[in-house]
């Protein structure tokens, strides 16, 4: 099964981030194709489950399989993600057609109202966690899971925690910069090492496809992505390790639960390579 020429599917997790997201794509496609576009709304496994962990379920593919599975069928053309919710490895036949110009990477602390130090923060990343206990030793934290607004309300409203941590892009995409009864406080990459491949909308398509897509899509960002991903793929991470990384201009912020938080220097040719410069750092880093 596959669309027509001049039509695009485009598959979707529901959530309102990720329609918003998709909606983005589906404009540039518009705009750059002249094709028309539908979108595929999927439940995945992670959006159906949501009592469970992620760090003890592993998380790896809970956000992204059924999307996957839909492109690989022909039910749709591509499946739009966020980049950060991708598994190291690539399905057999798929391929990543590309990536939308990448917004604010930053993670951004909540806390609600008048708190200076937070006692308890409600997060299921072990990269968020083991981070901003570098800044606060004394931390306790809690599980959280839902849509960003939903956090937010569980926070202000319900008070299941001192605060949370979200991604910068999820809160500027949904036009969130305020809330009622909370503080929003970016912190910078030297003090949270961002997910791979954070603020950037991912483009997954069948490997024939490819080309197709590779003029299309944000040659920058995937530049960064791509070696980030390298990383995440060489060292297997997913939801259950600590792993972050960051590669911008000349430096790569990385953090690593066996590694600690480093910033090391990086050169043009370096993003030529990205397989080889992955395995040169984590060498770097005893990390291989």
């Amino acid at each position: 099964m596959s669309s027509p020429s001049n039509q695009l599917i485009l598959a979707t997790r529901k959530s309102p981030l990720a329609l918003i997201q998709t909606e983005l794509v589906a404009a540039h496609l518009r705009n750059q194709l002249g094709v028309e576009t539908e979108l595929l709304k999927i439940v995945t496994t992670g959006d159906q489950q949501a009592g469970w962990s992620l760090e003890q379920r592993g998380g790896k593919g809970l956000f992204t399989s059924e999307l996957e599975a839909a492109v690989r069928s022909g039910t749709a053309d591509v499946a739009v993600h966020s980049t950060k919710d991708l598994p190291g490895d690539m399905p057999e036949g798929l391929a990543m057609g590309g990536y939308m110009p990448r917004v604010d990477t930053r993670d951004v602390l909540v806390l609600r109202s008048g708190l200076d130090v937070p006692r308890t923060l409600a997060t299921g990343s072990p990269r968020r966690r083991m981070q901003i206990q570098l800044l606060f030793p004394e931390l306790q934290f809690t599980e959280i899971r839902g849509n960003v607004d939903t956090r937010l309300r569980k926070i202000a409203e319900q008070h299941v925690a001192d605060g949370t941590i979200l991604a910068a892009a999820g809160l500027k995409r949904l036009d969130i910069d305020t809330w009622p009864g909370l503080e929003f406080i970016p912190l910078s990459h030297d003090q949270m090492v961002p997910a791979v491949g954070q603020g950037a909308i991912g483009i997954q398509c069948r490997e024939l496809d490819a080309a197709k897509f590779g003029a299309v899509f944000d040659p920058v960002t995937a530049r960064g992505v791509n070696l980030e991903r390298a990383l995440q793929a060489a060292l297997g991470g997913g939801c259950h390790t600590a792993l972050g990384a960051h590669a911008t201009g000349d430096r790569l912020y990385i953090f690593h639960e066996n590694a600690g938080l480093r910033i090391l220097p990086l050169r043009p040719d370096d993003y030529l390579e990205p397989v080889e410069t992955a395995d040169r750092v984590l060498r770097e880093l005893g990390l291989r």
